[in-house]
C-alpha cells in the first residue's frame, strides 16, 4: 500500500521511502531530504486528519522558507509583508529577521516561487539563489531546447532556466533548499540527454580536448555510415552501374538482404543519437528533430525490409528497397553535425583569446627565496617578482619598484601606463620596461580577467528575446512537419501516379528529412556567441542577449557629465596676468601652487599638479590662513598673497580692473576662476576645470551621425553645463538635476516614446542606469554603477558607446540574415519535398538531396555567424 509524502504529496512505497518520522501517533514517509527538512522544521504544520494516508486532502497551501539577506526587524517588516500579500495566492508571510529567513505559505496554482522571489527583490532584498551551469552532451536539436527548459522550470525550487544550443549548456537559478543538483540532472536526463560538467567552467585546454573528442566521435560515426553507403548505393540503382546491371535478379535480391543487415549498425551506431533522442521525446508525448530523422530513416528501412521479405504483397514495381536513404541520409546529417561542431569551436574563439592571455606561472617570493609556481597556486598576500617583458600573473598592488604596463587587453588603450609603489596592477597585462614586486590581492576566479571571462560566458549563455521566438517556432515546427508528411503520404497514395506506394513513401520520407528546425534554433545563439565575444575583444562587456538586442534600437543616449564626458578630475586650464602684474605667468603659478600645496580645497590639488607638470619649484609658505567661503591668504618669499573669489577681493579692497570681465568670460566656458593678489594689488587669475576627455566630442559626433540624439545630464549649474555641452556639440542639456531625479528624467525621455540608453560612472548614476532601456557603465567608475548596468565599457572612453551600438547592430543584422535564411530554406524546402513542382516540371526531390540540404542548412547558419568575426568598429578603441 502506497503512502503520501505529507510535504509534497508524492505517492511512495513505504519500503522505498527516503526517510520516515513518528509524530503525534502518526507515521510519515518522505521522498527526499528536502521534504524531511521542511517537516522537521515545523511538524505540527503537517499533522493530518487521516492516519492511514498521512495526507490531508483539504490542505492546498505550499510552504517555503527563503534565505533573505538584510531582512528588517519585526517592527519594520510591514512593507515586505504587504508586498508579498499583494500577490494573489499568498496566504501567510512570516519574517524572521534574526535568522535571515522568510516563510511564505502560498497556493501553487496561483503563484510560483519565481514571482515570490521577484517580489522580494523588487523592494531591495537579496534572496539566497544558487546559479549553476550544466553541460548537456550532444544537444543539437533546436526543438529540444524548449522541452528541457520547461522540464527544468517545472522542477520545484527552480526560478529560471535557459538552455543554449550553441554552448550546449543550461544555466539554472534555483533555491538549494528546495531543489538539488541531482534533480536538475534528472530533468535533463528525462529528455534522453546526458548531463555533464559545464565545459565553460573548465580550463581552455580541457574545453578543446572535449571538443576534439566529440568531433572525433562524430567523424567516426560519419565514416562508418559513409563506407557502408558506397556498396548500398551501388546496389540501390543496379540498372545504372556497369557489371552490377548484368547480375541476375536473384543475386541483386541477396545483395539487398545484405544491405538490410549492413544498414542496421548504421541505424544503431551512426544514428544512435537520433533514435535515443526520438524515444525520449516519445516518452514525453512530444516530437523533436531526432523524431523526424528517426522516423524518416526508420520508415525507409522497415519498408525496404518488408518489400524484399514479402515482394508479392506489393504492387508490381514497388518492392524495390531504399536502404541507400538510410545510410546516406544518416551519414550526411552526422557529417553536418561534425562540421557544425567545428565551426562552433571557431565561434567561441573570443573566450579562448581571453583565457589565453593569462600567465601560466608566477615568480613568488616565499621565505626570502624566489620560486616559479603555476599561477593556480598563487595565494592572496604572496609577493611576486615581475621582470621586463613578463606577464603579470594575478591582480595586486606594487610594493617595490616601478614600470610601464601595457593594459591594452583590459582597457583597449595601446599606450603603456606608468606604475609605481602603491598602484594597482591587473593580471594578464604585460610589463614593459621596469622590474617590480607586488602583493597579490586577487587570485583565481576573483581576478579581473576571470570576472570578464565569466561575464562574457554568462552573456553568451543568455537569450535575446528574438531567440525565444525562434525556440517557440521550433517547438511547433516538428509536429507540423509530421502532419505534413502524413498528409503528403496520403495525397500521393490516393491521387499520385503509379507506383503510388513508392511515390508516397519517398515524398513523405523526404519531407521528414528536409525539415530543419536546427537552422532556426542555431540562428540566434551562434550570432550572439560571436557578437558578444567580438564586443569583449574591443573592451565592451555585454551582460545579456537582451541588452545586445535592445542596444540596436537605441534612439537617445543620455550622458552623465562628470567622469563620462569629462575626466571627472579638475585640471589647471588658464593663467591670466593683470596689466599691472609684477610677475610673469610661471612665477604667478609657482607662488599660487606653493600656497595651495598646504590647502585642503578640492581645487588646490589641480593647481599644484599643474605647476609640477611645468617642473616649477615650490617654496615654503608662512602664515597660511583659510578664509571660509572666500579663499586663502599666506606669505611666500616675503610677499603677501591672496587667492580666492570676488568676495575676498572686494573685502580686501583689491582693484581688479579688466580681470573681472575676463573672469566672467572664463566662467562662461565652464571653468572656475580664482583671483590672485600680491602685496595688495591684483596680479592675475588662475582657472581650473573638469576638462573634457580628448575623444568625447568625436564620439558624440559619430553618435549623432548614426541618427542618435545625444543628451547631457548633470547636477551642475546650467551655465557650466551648457559651456561643456557647446564644447562637445550637444544641444539638449538637463542641468541642475539632483542624483535621485536622474532616473525620473530617464523615465520622462522614455515617455516620449524613445528607446533610451544611459551612460554613467558614479554611485548616483546607478538608479538611472537601471531605469534606462540599456545602461552603459564606464569601467573606470564605481562597482555599484557597473553592477547596475547592462553593458560595461572597460575603457573610460565614449568611443566604447559607439562600438557597443555597432556590435549590437552588426550582430542583430547577422541574426536576421540567419533567421530569414532558415525560414526561407524551410518554407521553400518542405513544399518542394512534398512534390509541389512535380505536376508542373516533373521534378521530385530525392531523400538523399534532402538529407544533404538539411545537414548543410545548419552549417550555413553557423558559417554566416562566423562572418561576424571579421567585424571592425568605426574607430578602434585599441
Amino acid at each position: 500500500m502506497t503512502q503520501r509524502d505529507p510535504v509534497c504529496g508524492m505517492e511512495i512505497e513505504p519500503q522505498s521511502a527516503f526517510a520516515k518520522r513518528e509524530h503525534m501517533g502518526q507515521t510519515f514517509y518522505f521522498c527526499s531530504d528536502s521534504c524531511v527538512d521542511q517537516f522537521d522544521a515545523d511538524p505540527h504544520n503537517y499533522v493530518m486528519t487521516s492516519a492511514t494516508t498521512g495526507f490531508n486532502p483539504e490542505r492546498t497551501l505550499t510552504r517555503i522558507e527563503l534565505p533573505v539577506s538584510g531582512l528588517p526587524l519585526k517592527e519594520h517588516s510591514t512593507h515586505l509583508k504587504a508586498t508579498l500579500h499583494a500577490l494573489e495566492g499568498v496566504d501567510v508571510v512570516k519574517v524572521n529577521g534574526a535568522a535571515g529567513r522568510l516563510e511564505v505559505q502560498y497556493d501553487a496554482q496561483k503563484v510560483d516561487v519565481a514571482r515570490l522571489v521577484s517580489a522580494v527583490k523588487s523592494i531591495g532584498f537579496q534572496v539566497g539563489v544558487t546559479r549553476v551551469k550544466i553541460g548537456i552532451e550532444n544537444l543539437r536539436c533546436a526543438s529540444c531546447v524548449n522541452f528541457i527548459e520547461d522540464e527544468l522550470k517545472s522542477t520545484p525550487g527552480v526560478l529560471s532556466a535557459t538552455v543554449d544550443i550553441a554552448t550546449q549548456e543550461a544555466s539554472v537559478d534555483y533555491l538549494p533548499q528546495k531543489a538539488t543538483l541531482s534533480q536538475l540532472n534528472a530533468a535533463i536526463e528525462a529528455w534522453g540527454y546526458k548531463p555533464r560538467p559545464a565545459s565553460s567552467d573548465a580550463p581552455v585546454d580541457k574545453q578543446e580536448e572535449a571538443h576534439a573528442r566529440e568531433y572525433s566521435r562524430l567523424m567516426k560515426m560519419f565514416w562508418f555510415a559513409a563506407i557502408v553507403s558506397v556498396p548500398v548505393l551501388l546496389f540501390a540503382y543496379p540498372q545504372y552501374v556497369p557489371v552490377i546491371r548484368d547480375l541476375s535478379m536473384e543475386t541483386i535480391r541477396w545483395a539487398w538482404i545484405l544491405s538490410a543487415l549492413a544498414t542496421l549498425p548504421v541505424l544503431f551506431y551512426s544514428g544512435y543519437d537520433f533514435f535515443t533522442g526520438a524515444w525520449a521525446a516519445f516518452k514525453h508525448r512530444s516530437a523533436n528533430m531526432n523524431t523526424l530523422i528517426a522516423l524518416g530513416t526508420g520508415a525507409a528501412w522497415l519498408y525496404s525490409t518488408f518489400a524484399i521479405a514479402f515482394p508479392s504483397v506489393f504492387p508490381e514495381g514497388t518492392s524495390e528497397p531504399f536502404y541507400d536513404v538510410v545510410a546516406v541520409v544518416i551519414a550526411l546529417v552526422v557529417l553536418g553535425q561534425a562540421l557544425e561542431l567545428r565551426a562552433k569551436g571557431q565561434s567561441s574563439s573570443a573566450i579562448k583569446k581571453l583565457l589565453g592571455l593569462q600567465a601560466k606561472t608566477a615568480r613568488v617570493i616565499r621565505d626570502g627565496k624566489e620560486m616559479d609556481i603555476p599561477v593556480e597556486e598563487v595565494l592572496v598576500g604572496d609577493v611576486i617578482q615581475v621582470r621586463p617583458g613578463e606577464k603579470i600573473p594575478v591582480d595586486g598592488v606594487i610594493v617595490e619598484g616601478s614600470s610601464a604596463v601595457d593594459e591594452s587587453m583590459l582597457t583597449g588603450e595601446s599606450l603603456p601606463v606608468s606604475k609605481k609603489k602603491g598602484d594597482e596592477v591587473i593580471g594578464a597585462t604585460l610589463n614593459k620596461t621596469g622590474a617590480f614586486k607586488f602583493r597579490a590581492t586577487k587570485v583565481g576566479k576573483d581576478t579581473a580577467l576571470a570576472q570578464i571571462v565569466k561575464m562574457v560566458q554568462d552573456a553568451q549563455n543568455s537569450k535575446a528575446p528574438i531567440a525565444r521566438l525562434a525556440d517557440t517556432i521550433s517547438g511547433y515546427f516538428v509536429p507540423i512537419v509530421m502532419i505534413l508528411a502524413v498528409w503528403t503520404f496520403v495525397t500521393w497514395f490516393a491521387i499520385g501516379p503509379q507506383p503510388q506506394l513508392v511515390y508516397a513513401l519517398v515524398t513523405s520520407v523526404t519531407v521528414l528529412i528536409i525539415a530543419c528546425p536546427c537552422a532556426l534554433g542555431l540562428a540566434t545563439p551562434m550570432s550572439l556567441m560571436v557578437g558578444i565575444g567580438k564586443g569583449a575583444e574591443h573592451g565592451i562587456l555585454i551582460r545579456s542577449g537582451e541588452a545586445l538586442q535592445t542596444a540596436r534600437a537605441i534612439q537617445t543616449v543620455v550622458l552623465d557629465k562628470t567622469g563620462t564626458i569629462t575626466k571627472g578630475k579638475p585640471e589647471l586650464t588658464d593663467t591670466v596676468l593683470s596689466e599691472q602684474s609684477s610677475v610673469d605667468g610661471e612665477q604667478l603659478l609657482r607662488l599660487a601652487a606653493s600656497v595651495e600645496k598646504v590647502s585642503e580645497h578640492p581645487l588646490a590639488q589641480a593647481i599644484v599638479e599643474g605647476a609640477q607638470a611645468q617642473k616649477l619649484e615650490l617654496t615654503e609658505v608662512k602664515d597660511f590662513d583659510a578664509i571660509p567661503g572666500h579663499g586663502v591668504s599666506a606669505k611666500v618669499e616675503g610677499r603677501s598673497i591672496l587667492i580666492g573669489n570676488l568676495k575676498l577681493m572686494n573685502r580686501e579692497k583689491i582693484a581688479l580692473g579688466s580681470l573681472e570681465e575676463q573672469s566672467k568670460s572664463i566662467a562662461d566656458d565652464g571653468k572656475t576662476p580664482m583671483y590672485i593678489a600680491l602685496d595688495g594689488e591684483a596680479a592675475g587669475i588662475i582657472a581650473v576645470a573638469d576638462t573634457v576627455k580628448e575623444d568625447s566630442a568625436e564620439a558624440i559626433k559619430v553618435l549623432q551621425n548614426m541618427g542618435i540624439e545625444v543628451v547631457m545630464i548633470t547636477g551642475d549649474n546650467r551655465r557650466t553645463a551648457e559651456a561643456i555641452a557647446r564644447r562637445v556639440g550637444i544641444t539638449r542639456v538637463l542641468a541642475e538635476v539632483l542624483p535621485e531625479d536622474k532616473a525620473n528624467n530617464i523615465h520622462l525621455l522614455q515617455a516620449e516614446g524613445k528607446k533610451v540608453a544611459m551612460v554613467g560612472d558614479g554611485i548616483n548614476d546607478a538608479p538611472a542606469l537601471a531605469q534606462a532601456d540599456v545602461g552603459l557603465a564606464i569601467g573606470t567608475g564605481t562597482d555599484v554603477a557597473i553592477e547596475a548596468s547592462d553593458i560595461t565599457l572597460i575603457k573610460g572612453s565614449l568611443k566604447g558607446v559607439v562600438t557597443a551600438i555597432e556590435v549590437s547592430r552588426a550582430t542583430m543584422k547577422n541574426i536576421y540574415q540567419n533567421l530569414v535564411g532558415a525560414f526561407f530554406y524551410n518554407t521553400l524546402g518542405v513544399p518542394v519535398a512534398m512534390g509541389l513542382l512535380f505536376p508542373f516540371f516533373g521534378v521530385l526531390l530525392s531523400p538523399l538531396i534532402a538529407g544533404a540540404a538539411m545537414a548543410f542548412s545548419s552549417v550555413t547558419v553557423v558559417g554566416n555567424a562566423n562572418r561576424l568575426r571579421g567585424f571592425k568598429p568605426k574607430f578602434s578603441v585599441r
